[in-house]
């Protein structure tokens, strides 16, 4: 897998952008998914808002809403937001590509969670900084399974 993100660093493609993700990121850390997936640290910003609710019936269609605060303009916009379900088999479960044009970086979607477990939203931002917040949700129900 280091020998895949190195190539695809080289060729400027994001490590983060090489789906699907290996089974072996489920085991990792959220920090260290996080620094392995895209070679950087994250910062937690109160500018990225993920609303999940604390406790949904099952794991296979929890709602969210992600939003990141920008102007969107050329020199600073939101070039991507992730979500990241550390303990699901796949830890990347949404990757949603802006620009400047979008006007917006925000989104309303459902993810599947094999089990209890604290979400990451990653903002991944044109100046190359990485902002992040979590929202733990507790499932009953195993949605990956």
């Amino acid at each position: 897998m280091t020998m895949d993100l190195v190539r695809r660093t080289l060729l400027g493609i994001p490590a983060w952008a090489c789906f699907p993700v290996r089974q072996s990121f489920a085991a990792s850390e959220p920090d260290e998914l996080i620094t392995r997936l895209f070679g950087r640290t994250a910062t937690y910003s109160p500018s990225v808002r993920l609303q999940m609710p604390a406790v949904f019936g099952n794991g296979y269609s929890v709602p969210l809403t992600l939003e990141a605060d920008s102007p969107m303009t050329e020199a600073n916009h939101v070039r991507a937001l992730l979500v990241l379900a550390p303990g699901n088999p796949i830890p990347v479960v949404a990757n949603f590509q802006f620009t400047p044009a979008s006007g917006r970086a925000a989104i309303t979607t459902r993810i599947r969670l094999s089990q209890p477990q604290a979400v990451i939203a990653i903002a991944d931002m044109s100046d190359g900084a990485l902002l992040m917040a979590r929202s733990w949700v507790k499932v009953d129900t195993d949605g990956c399974g």
